[in-house]
């Protein structure tokens, strides 16, 4: 069930940088950086485990984490609202016809629970080549894996003025860089609802978040 609150804008901390962003230079921020990503590749070589929904899980949980990253635009009503939960759209890709459908995989903050339910949507959307696309998931934003590169930059454009404020996030293939792995990954922001700061924290915070998962994972705590 999607639930939001109505962002007070005569409150609001950035009602400033809003306003500008909104309506004098509509523009979004878009940044690539690799990351490391050794010991969680580690650990899923350990396990058994999938890196991609383990990394889905924690990119998702780092989302979740701060009312920045879950904003939304009720175009009907001109109000600017923060989605209580944002969930992924993950996207899985058919060798045979070469073409994508969208899957939609409800975050959990359990781990165990995120991860039994994404591989399952996973699963049951390899039985469809249909694109599946539908305006009932105004709280899902799009986590996309790029597996056949490992890229240096990216972009990700929509039209100018277009009020949408959910992340948008892509990664490719990792790759050894002086005996680490390193994957890339590109944040895309609306500029109205976030800075370069706020798209440099996401990667802060999936580093330290990626850390804290591998600890907890080898001290038996999840």
């Amino acid at each position: 069930m999607m639930s939001y609150r109505v962002i007070d804008m005569d409150s609001y901390y950035r009602k400033g940088v809003f306003r500008h962003f909104s309506e004098d230079c509509k523009c979004s921020v878009s940044m690539t950086a690799r990351i490391d990503v050794t010991e969680l590749a580690d650990l899923s070589r350990r396990e058994g485990s999938k890196f991609y929904i383990n990394f889905l899980y924690m990119l998702t949980k780092v989302l979740n984490s701060r009312e920045d990253y879950r904003m939304g635009y009720l175009w009907e009503k001109e109000q600017l609202i923060c989605y209580d939960v944002i969930n992924p759209t993950q996207y899985i890709f058919h060798e045979d016809t070469e073409t994508c459908t969208p899957v939609y995989t409800e975050y959990h903050e359990d781990y165990d629970e995120f991860y039994k339910g994404a591989l399952a949507d996973v699963e049951r959307a390899k039985q469809t080549r249909e694109y599946l696309l539908d305006d009932r998931h105004p709280n899902w934003f799009d986590a996309s894996f790029i597996s056949w590169l490992s890229y240096d930059s990216m972009n990700i454009e929509l039209p100018d003025g277009y009020l949408y404020f959910l992340p948008i996030i892509n990664w490719g293939r990792y790759r050894s860089e002086n005996g680490r792995l390193m994957m890339p990954v590109t944040v895309r922001l609306n500029h109205a609802v976030a800075d370069g700061f706020l798209v440099a924290n996401v990667f802060r915070l999936l580093e330290k978040e990626m850390a804290e998962f591998v600890s907890r994972k080898k001290a038996g705590k999840i």
